[in-house]
């Protein structure tokens, strides 16, 4: 196009293409948004910790992202949905613990709900009353990494990582104790009862105890332990003495335990040793003996009174008890008999044989010092223990009157014989002596006794009728004559004044010839010259 010469000279204008590449300025915002988002969510993965699911037997206490999971007091983890398990008997917890809890969860790491609980004498979780429950969270000792838990019902009685040492106890029944019933030496708590279960066949209970340290050191191998619940009361010479642990153990139960004072084995148990539990201090610190032998007693007599754990003494000192009583049928004698067996400590009985100088163990060979023994007399016999109970006991001695008998050994256990019982002797007499009165002819001699009192009575009656008349002629007779005897000898009588004089004149003549006595025997010349006159 041709210019004009009045219009101004502009530069021409060159169009250029638009890169489709070019960022525009306004994009920049949400660029950086994203990476930083991208970010945060990378570190929220990097920081994620693990998803763990807990199995409870109720839900009680759990709330879903408001349950907190604590150990030692620290917030490690929160629940993060709570359902039921598809059977429907228990509730699933799945929770999302910290990355730094990775490493605590392994075998044996234990969870359990903290909420106020009352368990015999220990009070916890007060503290829930106010900030809510929560989830405890105890580390467990091995190594392999778990994610799947079983919750406990009950918190745990001591942390693991204390120091210390878990036994094992064996008994018959529980009696008062529970989980977290302390554990007593000397009469300071140095434990508690960690758990306890039935046994498999039903016979009795296993408990675990957890003695902390220092005080595990002092169970030994021959320690012993006991139910120290309630009150032991005894009465002795010394008068009533009453012995318990501690206040606790009288309310709640307990457990003692302690060395004889001459234990053997003094060195420490290890870990999980296994002791058997005994139901008194008595019964625990008793002489247990190496050597039992098993013997019966074969009883014809009531054994009313005996029972098992009674003893077997020999003059005073026990030498064993009483393990079993039961009854038996003998088909050829068609008789009954009560079998007594016993517990023999022959250690008790024949420990040392003292002779002269020497002396030693005669326990060598049991066999020929019981068939010794029952040749020289020595029998079983049921006495009285109590009056006031009527307990029995069985007692062994010599009885050398006793009938001749021999140790049966061919019984299992071998049969040692007996002699009847104080009672059953007395029994015995009385039947002998009813049997002998029985034999006497009462009704016989009653006859000839009434048969010689009738014959008494006629007699008495012939005697009245003929013979009394004569007697009471004779009896006044002799009344008059006592009767003038009686005048004749009053002191005023006559006759008595006549005696009287001849008794004084009696006495006077007397006189005389005592002192002619007397003279004759200073002059005996008298007889032939007489006596001499007086001189002037």
């Amino acid at each position: 196009m041709a210019k004009t010469p009045d219009e101004p000279d502009f530069p021409e204008g060159i169009a250029t293409r638009r890169s489709r590449w070019r960022l525009q300025l306004v994009w920049l915002v949400p660029l950086v948004a994203v990476l930083i988002g991208g970010w945060l969510a990378v570190q929220a993965i990097l920081e994620k910790g693990p998803t763990i699911t807990i199995t409870f037997a109720t839900g009680e206490g759990l709330e879903a992202g408001k349950t907190k999971i604590k150990f030692k007091n620290v917030d490690i983890g929160v629940v993060k949905s709570v359902t039921l398990a598809p059977d429907h008997k228990n509730v699933i917890a799945t929770a999302e613990l910290t990355k730094d809890a990775a490493n605590m969860l392994v075998d044996g790491t234990r969870f359990w709900v903290v909420r106020p609980r009352i368990s015999g004498g220990t009070v916890s979780g007060l503290g829930t009353l106010i900030s809510g429950s929560f989830i405890g969270m105890d580390i467990g000792a091995q190594n392999k990494a778990r994610r799947d838990f079983v919750g406990l019902e009950t918190p745990p009685v001591f942390a693991s990582g204390v120091p210390g040492r878990e036994f094992v106890l064996k008994s018959e029944t529980m009696g008062s104790l529970d989980v977290g019933a302390p554990v007593f030496f000397r009469r300071l708590q140095v434990g508690q009862i960690t758990g306890y279960k039935l046994d498999a066949d039903g016979k009795g209970v296993t408990l675990r105890v957890f003695v902390n340290a220092p005080y595990d050191k002092y169970v030994k191998g021959d320690t012993r332990f006991w139910q120290a619940s309630g009150v032991d009361m005894t009465l002795d010479t010394n008068g009533v003495k009453v012995d318990t642990e501690s206040l606790v153990a009288i309310l709640i139960g307990g457990l003692a335990f302690g060395s004889p004072p001459d234990a053997v084995d003094v060195t420490e148990a290890a870990t999980k040793t296994e002791f058997q539990l005994f139901n008194d201090r008595a019964e625990a610190m008793k002489q247990h003996d190496r050597i039992v032998d098993k013997y019966v007693f074969n009883f014809r007599e009531s054994v009313r009174g005996l029972t098992v754990g009674a003893p077997v003494d020999f003059r005073g000192i026990v030498v064993g008890e009483v393990s079993a009583i039961y009854t038996r049928f003998d088909p050829v004698k068609k008789e009954f008999s009560i079998p007594v067996e016993i517990r023999y400590y022959p250690e008790r009985f024949t420990s040392r044989l003292e002779s002269g100088d020497k002396g030693g163990r005669i326990v060598q060979d049991r066999r020929r010092v019981a068939e010794w023994l029952v040749e020289k007399g020595f029998r079983g016999q049921l006495r009285t223990g109590n009056l006031l109970t009527g307990q029995l006991y069985i007692a062994l001695d010599f009885f050398p009157n006793a009938p001749k008998a021999a140790m049966n050994w061919d019984a299992n256990p071998p049969e040692i014989p007996i002699v009847p019982g104080g009672l059953q002797s007395l029994q015995d007499s009385v039947t002998a002596l009813v049997e002998k009165l029985n034999k006497i002819p009462f009704e016989g001699i009653g006859k000839d006794l009434r048969q010689t009192l009738q014959s008494a009575d006629t007699l008495l009656k012939t005697l009245d009728n003929s013979v009394a008349p004569e007697a009471k002629a004779t009896l006044a007779a002799a009344r008059t004559a006592l009767q003038s005897a009686n005048s004749t000898l009053r002191p005023d009588s006559a006759i008595a004044q006549s005696t009287a004089d001849t008794m004084r004149e009696l006495s006077r003549t007397a006189v005389s010839f005592r002192v002619l006595a007397d003279y004759l025997e200073r002059h005996p010349e008298a007889l032939l010259r007489g006596k001499p006159e007086d001189q002037k």
